[in-house]
């Protein structure tokens, strides 16, 4: 079995960036989620189910994949298998968002909706998936696959952060608003 240094040592860069920015990104959501609700309880957790968790694991999913591939490997078969199942997880996950979604009362998600929460996060675990299946047989191809999926995660969750808090801040204001009128 080939050493792998040789063939993960170009990634280094790529994923010290991945991972610093993903790791950052969940720490910023909570921070930014937190300030923005405040004291307000929420009555359902479908919502956070269904929003605001994925895009957490989509974080922490990149940061992950981002440490597997940083550490120091004898051979691709401990990666392989741990990406692999990070790429799985993340497939059942996300299948999990989809049935949830469908049952949302309280919003009505829309197409940008779909595409954003469900189907390109789908499209990046598989593709993390499928780069793991061919980290044995084609590294330098499968890591390509891999980084593209990983980024796509990073970006989908980016997208997702600032819909997730831009709702829930206008929702919060609204709400506000609507005691305030209410209270007069």
């Amino acid at each position: 079995m080939p050493d792998p240094g040789p063939a993960l040592a170009p990634w280094a860069a790529f994923y010290t960036i991945v991972g610093s920015a993903a790791a950052a990104l969940t720490g910023l959501m909570f921070v930014v989620i937190t300030l923005v609700t405040g004291e307000r309880n929420f009555s359902t957790r479908d919502g956070i189910a269904t929003f605001s968790t994925p895009t957490v694991l989509h974080f922490s999913a990149a940061l992950l994949v981002a440490l597997l591939l940083g550490a120091p490997w004898h051979s691709f078969v401990a990666p392989c298998v741990l990406i692999g199942i990070v790429g799985l997880y993340g497939i059942v996950h996300i299948v999990q968002v989809m049935l949830r979604t469908r049952r949302l009362h309280s919003y009505e998600p829309d197409v940008e909706d779909w595409v954003c929460y469900t189907i390109l996060p789908f499209a990046a675990y598989l593709t993390i998936l499928a780069g793991a299946a061919a980290l044995l047989v084609m590294a330098e191809k499968a890591l390509f696959v891999i980084a593209s999926g990983t980024a796509l995660l990073v970006f989908v969750g980016i997208r997702n952060s600032w819909d997730t808090v831009t709702f829930i801040a206008i929702d919060t204001g609204e709400t506000k608003a609507s005691e305030a009128k209410h209270d007069s």
